[in-house]
């Protein structure tokens, strides 16, 4: 079995929410913590949870979990400064790494053990979750691109890896809308609200 951990990103300032929603209520827990009940469910360790902005709740949240912290202080120049910060933890016998974002809190752990089985069959690096035809999240991206993922700008992130490497990418399709649905604004979080 391969050696796979988890990055969950979750140094964002919230600024279209307004209000740090990571910590906000979702099915009777901070929003942040269904993420990592996910993550967990999916057999994955280490998790590693990345802060930036909000970083003393994130802590309080945190409290008691089997996660590791790291602080990303670049993270007010965008997510991908947050993927970087996390490859940089990833121990150094693992395999890959599975990227969350802490702000879509309905990816069930299948999703997570599909995309692990597909890594191990189909020997790519990058393994990219569709769901009708469309690219979300997470993404399990191979040990071997830490080094280039350090030296990538932020401005386009990942998708620069993608295009680097287009022949390295496997699309695994699943039956999980989550995959595409992230909360960014107050009109989202009342929406997962209302389904949920």
């Amino acid at each position: 079995m391969p050696e796979i951990c988890a990055i969950i990103l979750a140094a964002g300032k919230s600024e279209r929410m307004g209000t740090n929603k990571l910590m906000l209520p979702f099915q009777g827990k901070p929003l942040i913590n269904i993420v990592i009940d996910h993550v967990m469910e999916s057999g994955i360790t280490p998790i590693w949870i990345v802060m930036g902005a909000f970083r003393s709740d994130m802590v309080t949240a945190l409290e008691g979990l089997p996660v590791k912290q790291c602080y990303n202080p670049d993270y007010e120049q965008g997510m991908f400064t947050s993927v970087q910060c996390g490859f940089r933890q990833i121990p150094s016998t693992a395999d890959a790494a599975v990227l969350f974002l802490g702000d879509q809190p309905l990816i069930p752990g299948e999703v997570t053990r599909r995309l692990i089985g597909e890594y191990s069959r189909s020997g790519k690096g990058i393994l990219i979750p569709t769901y009708r035809g469309k690219r979300g999240h997470p993404v399990l991206i191979g040990k071997k691109y830490a080094q280039v993922i350090d030296t990538l700008v932020p401005d386009r992130g990942l998708h620069t890896l993608y295009d680097l490497y287009p022949e390295d990418i496997q699309e695994v399709d699943v039956a999980a809308p989550g995959i595409l649905r992230d909360i960014d604004t107050l009109q989202d979080y009342e929406n997962e609200i209302k389904s949920n």
